[in-house]
């Protein structure tokens, strides 16, 4: 049995297209395989909390010295992470806002990447220990960024996969959505050919 789990992480939740196309996909990847379990989670309706001191420090601290508040902060990670590492499949929905992902997706990631769980150093660097899962990543844009310089969130996606060791990883992009109607309907039937493509593959 598959497990998938999808993050969406558009600021209107079901109706961002980002989320819209995630949804899609996964619904079409479970008809195609029913068996498949997927766990859902919207950051907009549920929002990870962002990074700042206290959550770091508890982080940081030694299980046995933690405080019970420590270990509450500490769980929620947990949870997450627990997530990702049961999962064979990550769907993401990643809207570009001001040329960056949404902070709720970055704190995502934040609670995800812990060195010694998701991604280890060794002499040679770093390496991710959640190898053998794919990525399908459904990203909508309000301008055309695919390939220029001023794309700057399929890097940092690339980056953070990588970092916890997923290399396996698919972009669908729907883009010049806020460049008036014509633009608009041809990025998303694009992004819904790339679709048709990926479930053929």
């Amino acid at each position: 049995m598959t497990k998938l789990l999808q993050i969406n992480s558009s600021v209107f939740s079901d109706q961002g297209v980002s989320s819209q196309l995630a949804d899609a996909f996964v619904a079409e990847f479970r008809r195609q395989d029913p068996q498949t379990q997927v766990i859902r989670r919207d950051l907009a309706s549920e929002p990870v909390p962002h990074l700042d001191g206290e959550r770091l420090n508890a982080l940081m601290t030694p299980e046995s010295d933690r405080s019970a508040t420590q270990q509450n902060l500490v769980r929620q990670a947990d949870d997450l992470i627990r997530e990702i590492q049961d999962a064979d499949v990550l769907v993401l929905g990643a809207p570009m806002y001001n040329f960056a992902v949404p902070s709720q997706l970055k704190s995502w990631f934040d609670m995800i990447a812990r060195a010694g769980t998701t991604f280890r150093y060794t002499e040679e660097g770093s390496e991710g220990l959640l190898q053998g899962k794919r990525a399908y990543v459904f990203t909508s844009r309000g301008g055309v960024h695919r390939e220029q310089p001023s794309d700057t969130i399929v890097p940092f996606l690339r980056q953070m996969l990588s970092l916890v060791g997923i290399d396996q990883v698919e972009f669908v992009y729907a883009e010049g959505l806020n460049m008036g109607q014509e633009p608009r309907e041809q990025g998303m039937n694009e992004a819904r050919r790339q679709i048709d493509q990926l479930l053929v593959a």
